[in-house]
C-alpha cells in the first residue's frame, strides 16, 4: 500500500478516532435531519482547512485540533467505544481520565501530520439514514493524488449533532484505534490506571 495512503488514513483517523455504530442503540433518528448532518461535516472540514492553512506552529495546530475534536466529536461515546469491554467495569473517574488522555493522545499523534492536507479539496456528496444515525459521504482530493471516499457517521445521541465514526475507503477506523488501545492495555496486564498514565505521555 502506498505510504501516502497510509498517512492520509492516519490523519483522518485522528479526526475521528471513533466509536462504532454497533455500540449505539437503535433509536429514532428523526430529531436529526439530513441537512443538519451535512452541515456538521461542512463545518468540520471548513475548520480543518482553517487549521491547516493557519500558518501556526505544530503545537498551535495540535491544540486547535483538540478543540475541534471536542466541538464536533462525541468524545465520551468515542472514548467508551474505543476502550471497549473494560469501559463497563471502569469507574467514573477512570473514564474521565481515559477520555481526557485519549483526546490529548490523538491530538499529539495525528495533529503534526495535518500539513500534508494543505491544498486539499473536499466535497460533501450525500447523506443517508442508517438506523439511529446519518452517514454523510464525502470525497477528498489531495494535491497530486486520486480522490478518495470518506464516510462520516453522525448522531445527536448526546443532545446535538456530532460525529462518532469514519469509514475511509472502506476501512472502519473503530477497528484501528480499538485494537491499538486494546494492545496498550494488554501490555500493561489489563491495568487501566497504568495504561491511562502511559497514554498521557504517548503520541
Amino acid at each position: 500500500m502506498p505510504i501516502y495512503m497510509i498517512d492520509r488514513r492516519r490523519v483522518l483517523l485522528g479526526i475521528a478516532a471513533t466509536g462504532g455504530a454497533a455500540l449505539l442503540p437503535v433509536l429514532p433518528a428523526a430529531a436529526l435531519t439530513q441537512g443538519q448532518a451535512r452541515s456538521l461535516i461542512d463545518s468540520v472540514m471548513a475548520d480543518i482547512h482553517g487549521i491547516i492553512n493557519s500558518g501556526g506552529s505544530e503545537g498551535q495546530m495540535i491544540a486547535r485540533f483538540e478543540g475541534l475534536f471536542d466541538q464536533y466529536g462525541d468524545v465520551p461515546i468515542i472514548a467508551r467505544s474505543v476502550l471497549g469491554p473494560p469501559a463497563r467495569s471502569a469507574s467514573a473517574s477512570q473514564m474521565q481520565a481515559f477520555t481526557a488522555g485519549f483526546r490529548a493522545y490523538l491530538s499529539r499523534k495525528y495533529g503534526g501530520q495535518f500539513r500534508q492536507f494543505i491544498g486539499a479539496t473536499v466535497q460533501v456528496d450525500t447523506a443517508r439514514q442508517v438506523q439511529s444515525f446519518w452517514e454523510v459521504e464525502s470525497t477528498m482530493t489531495l494535491r497530486g493524488r486520486a480522490p478518495f471516499e470518506v464516510r462520516w457517521h453522525v448522531s445527536d445521541r448526546s443532545g446535538r449533532a456530532r460525529f462518532f465514526n469514519l469509514i475511509i475507503e472502506g476501512v472502519n477506523v473503530l477497528a484501528a484505534e480499538r485494537q491499538e488501545i486494546g494492545t496498550m492495555l494488554e501490555r500493561r496486564g489489563g491495568n487501566l490506571d497504568r495504561m491511562i498514565q502511559d497514554l498521557q505521555q504517548s503520541g
